[in-house]
């Protein structure tokens, strides 16, 4: 049944309105607008009021991992588990963003076509969760990052077949593993796996089938021939040299801002505790880029080492402590998001017509990002949803949405920073 929502402010991702309402409809938002300017038949609606509160579109991770559990070690739990164990964890993963006002998130990189049928039972409404954008398994290089999730292809042959078997299988866009990774043994995050025709294949395959394209790219060569190769979103672009360094590139900067590309710098909630252990300011680079022309989306790689996907928020926080403003950051994780993932004609705003994802915090973020602790509702496509926790409490210690300082264990980060250095990694040629 139709209700309306009242709250002090109703940011629709174009504009606030104070005192504002939002009529949410069965699936849809039927009306936004000031609470002076409900219509009689609004007023008989069944009305919801949020005094010192605000609505606002919900929010959007544009990177994470379903499939990795957010713990020590989440690539050695996806290599030893069944597919029927991957998908269960796949489901807590998905009701786990959703309890932190995640109401779409793209999922790049899992274990073959899990990721499709946890969107599509998410979609049926077979199970909770955020409206789901993957990409299934990442392209990588034979023995190459992540190819336990099983995307090897090295041939151009191997290559368009693959971007061909995930669109016959229902993925959204392709994922490809420009440079290695971190999580790998025997990657190294500044080696370029493909050459810059060898993306091009990918892309020009996917561009076939209307697919966008996104790029891990860690380190600068391959940062610099995902961009040539004219892929939609660049992931990380972290600047990673061969002694683990972040050197950033302008000119590389300004040719992605001239493309008019994304990218996801995968800020999460453990960037501070991984800059005081290595004494490397995570996304240092990441205001640089934004003030360049560089389309800049919220995204926390969740599920990787010590990143669990309840910790969102954190992500959001720390680039506040880069140098943006919170309302900028707020577009990072709405409206910007929605565009860079091909949804932004049903989601990231509140507007008519518009899927009724939205969510309720006390207080107001644009003038203190951290009011995003504080949610008071959480409505995905028209449904009310509820956390397994029974509430939503997100600042409490020993909650299971606890802030970084109680979620985030430094001695797990210690460990998996000294798993990382690059002195341990695997070097491979150029």
């Amino acid at each position: 049944m139709p209700e309306v929502l009242t709250a002090s402010r109703v940011m629709t991702g174009d504009e606030t309105v104070t005192d504002g309402a939002v009529v949410v409809g069965d699936r849809t938002v039927d009306w936004v607008g000031p609470v002076s300017a409900l219509s009689a038949e609004h007023l008989s609606l069944p009305r919801a009021d949020y005094p010192g509160s605000t609505i606002m579109p919900g929010l959007i991770d544009s990177h994470v991992h379903l499939g990795f559990d957010g713990g020590p070690n989440p690539a050695a739990r996806m290599r030893a588990e069944t597919g029927e164990q991957q998908l269960m964890l796949m489901l807590r993963s998905a009701r786990e963003l959703l309890g932190v006002g995640v109401t779409t998130a793209r999922d790049l990189g899992s274990r073959a076509y899990l990721a499709v049928a946890v969107r599509d039972a998410i979609a049926a409404g077979l199970a909770r969760g955020p409206r789901l954008v993957v990409a299934a398994c990442p392209i990588t290089v034979t023995g190459g990052h992540c190819w336990f999730m099983g995307g090897e292809a090295d041939s151009e042959d191997d290559l368009r077949r693959l971007v061909r078997t995930h669109h016959k299988n229902g993925a959204d866009l392709i994922k490809v593993m420009s440079t290695g990774g971190f999580m790998t043994s025997g990657s190294a995050p500044w080696y370029a796996q493909f050459t810059t025709a060898q993306l091009a294949v990918i892309v020009e395959e996917a561009a076939r089938v209307d697919k966008p394209v996104a790029a891990h790219s860690h380190g600068t060569e391959g940062i610099r021939r995902a961009v040539e190769a004219g892929v939609t979103t660049i992931e990380h672009c972290s600047f990673v040299t061969e002694t683990n360094e972040r050197r950033f590139s302008e000119s590389l900067a300004a040719r992605i801002a001239e493309r008019g590309m994304f990218v996801c710098p995968t800020i999460s909630a453990s960037a501070p505790y991984i800059a005081e252990l290595t004494g490397i300011e995570v996304g240092a680079h990441v205001k640089a880029m934004h003030d360049m022309g560089v389309r800049i989306i919220a995204g926390t790689d969740a599920g990787i080492d010590n990143n669990p996907h309840h910790q969102y928020v954190g992500g959001l926080e720390y680039l506040v402590t880069l140098g943006f403003q919170p309302g900028q950051v707020l577009a990072m994780a709405t409206t910007e998001a929605a565009a860079a993932l091909g949804v932004g004609a049903s989601t990231g705003r509140l507007a008519p017509g518009y899927d009724a994802d939205l969510i309720v915090v006390r207080g107001d973020p644009q003038a203190d990002i951290t009011a995003l602790r504080d949610l008071r509702r959480v409505i995905a496509r028209g449904r009310d949803y509820m956390p397994d926790s029974g509430r939503f409490d997100v600042s409490a210690p020993g909650s299971p949405y606890a802030s970084p300082g109680h979620a985030v264990d430094l001695r797990l980060v210690t460990e998996a920073t000294r798993r990382r250095n690059p002195a341990q990694l695997g070097r491979q040629p150029p």
